[in-house]
């Protein structure tokens, strides 16, 4: 050890373990960093698909003026925020309870456990098309039990704004909080059991010990999922084109979907990749300002 003011020697085996992650780092850049620097690029060209694209016209800015002032770009993206902030809310809350509930070995929570995962291993198309069909107006099994079971009159669920943007919140909590119910569960069966008995021997009951010890001890974990859950947000596509394309009007149409229509549906992809600009600045935005809730900036105070 260097003893204290003085420079540490450099000791060979140093680099050795940025040698091996350097690999990996560079395949990383290159999936992330390349695929957001063309979409900057090509926000300044008027492109479209069988274009060469030295051949498409230079725009300079002309498409981030027309994003700010086009209200449809504007009105979708409140559209996600609203559907991020509900279902990210509600799903974090639910993974989080059933994680509590069945993270000790009670009879029966191994099979509730392989219940719970199931519709993670269900492709995004496909629980598109089953939800499209069970809130269907007319012959969907929801509407058929409602009044069959509490007199509701059917419902058209994917014709209404309101009930449309109900059913995408509805089905995007059934298929991604055991997402967050299996990160939570994890990372509690991974806790010391020394600090839980420690817990215990000093009086504490159910609850203290969750909100005292358990939660404090996994808050990293949590900010982990909740972190990949906004990411997931706003890049969520396949279950509101199949279930709704968007509509009615534009009452289910997030971000992502309007940047696909605006690329592939009005072959407007230089103005899709500006949007796709806004898309990444908010998710940036919006990870940066958790991470600094998470980790607060603590000032150094004088001894």
């Amino acid at each position: 050890m260097a003893e204290p003011g003085t420079k540490p020697r450099w000791e060979p085996g140093a680099l050795t373990p940025y040698a091996f992650i350097t690999p990996a780092v560079l395949v990383m850049l290159g999936g992330l960093l390349y695929p957001v620097v063309m979409a900057f690029y090509l926000s300044f060209y008027d492109w479209e698909i069988g274009r060469d694209l030295g051949e498409a016209p230079y725009n300079g800015i002309a498409h981030f003026a027309r994003m700010i002032q086009d209200p449809q770009v504007w009105e979708v993206l409140w559209v996600t925020l609203r559907f991020g902030f509900w279902v990210i809310t509600i799903e974090m809350t639910l993974g989080i309870a059933l994680a509590l509930l069945l993270e000790k070995p009670i009879r029966g929570a191994s099979f509730f456990r392989t219940i719970f995962i199931l519709p993670l291993m269900v492709s995004p198309v496909v629980v598109g098309l089953i939800w499209r069909y069970l809130f269907d107006a007319r012959a969907g099994w929801i509407n058929y039990y409602l009044q069959a079971w509490f007199g509701i009159e059917p419902q058209v669920w994917l014709g209404d704004p309101q009930l449309a943007f109900f059913a995408i919140v509805f089905t995007d909590i059934w298929q991604w909080t055991p997402f967050i119910f299996i990160i939570i569960i994890a990372g509690l069966q991974a806790l010391p059991s020394e600090v839980i008995e420690a817990s215990e021997i000093d009086g504490t009951n159910w609850w203290q010990q969750i909100f005292l010890v358990k939660l404090p001890m996994i808050k990293s974990i949590i900010i982990i999922a909740l972190l990949m859950r906004i990411i997931d947000v706003f890049r969520g596509l396949e279950v509101m084109l199949i279930m709704t394309g968007g509509g009615p009007g534009r009452s289910t149409e997030l971000l992502s979907l309007h940047i696909y229509k605006r690329a592939f549906e009005t072959q407007q992809l230089g103005y899709a990749s500006a949007i796709s600009v806004l898309l990444i600045i908010v998710v940036f935005g919006l990870s940066l300002m958790i991470l600094n809730m998470a980790n607060p900036m603590r000032t150094r105070s004088d001894v």
